[in-house]
């Protein structure tokens, strides 16, 4: 009987142990696979920050790279305006200087001389504005007087500073030589050409 109890006592021992280690056993392997799980999402998580971050980076540098190039290109602008301005106060004032009373009184006499020597030539009127009008009158009509054998007139107009107007067909028709519309021809001519050498020199 004695024996018979020690062998069940045995018994119950080795099938608690059994099943102990059946239970740590399937313990042990839940941990595994939660911590495998837990891994694997880490690692997804991971990548797809990596993925982001990548593709933020790749935003951010394409952002400041169009950023830099615009700006560029921003500079650029303002500097051919900088320059275009920059040019018609040049030429401006040397425009200024050649329309000088002396200087535009034998530049009106040339012009209007070779104009009045063409077959066709029409009865001409220069147009200046008041104050060199004023100045130039009377000298000017003496001298075309001279070299013309028809008559000219001259008349005031103040609708632009500097420079002058000859009209024709009793001023249906104007040939512009103001101040204002010769700076733009020049400026007009010019910036094309300091256009093509700043590609040049970039």
């Amino acid at each position: 009987m004695e024996i018979q109890l020690q062998e069940l006592i045995e018994q119950i021992k080795k099938d608690g142990v059994t099943a102990a280690e059946a239970e740590a056993e399937t313990i042990v392997d839940a941990a595994k696979a939660e911590a495998e799980k837990i891994v694997a999402e880490a690692k997804a998580e991971a990548e797809r920050i990596l993925r982001d971050a990548k593709a933020e980076t790749e935003r951010l540098t394409k952002s400041s790279e169009d950023a830099i190039r615009q700006a560029g290109r921003n500079l650029l602008i303002s500097f051919r305006e900088s320059v275009s301005r920059e040019l018609g106060a040049v030429v401006g004032e040397n425009v200024s200087a050649v329309y000088a009373p002396d200087a535009l009184a034998r530049m009106i006499e040339e012009i209007v001389v070779r104009w009045a020597n063409k077959p066709d030539a029409e009865e001409l009127t220069v147009i200046l504005n008041t104050e060199e009008c004023d100045k130039l009158e009377q000298s000017l009509l003496a001298a075309l007087k001279e070299k013309l054998s028809q008559g000219i007139t001259l008349r005031a107009n103040d609708s632009f500073d500097g420079g002058f107007r000859i009209a024709v067909s009793g001023g249906s028709a104007y040939y512009d030589y103001s101040a204002e519309a010769v700076v733009e021809m020049l400026s007009n001519y010019l910036s094309p050409r300091v256009t093509a050498l700043l590609k040049e020199a970039n």
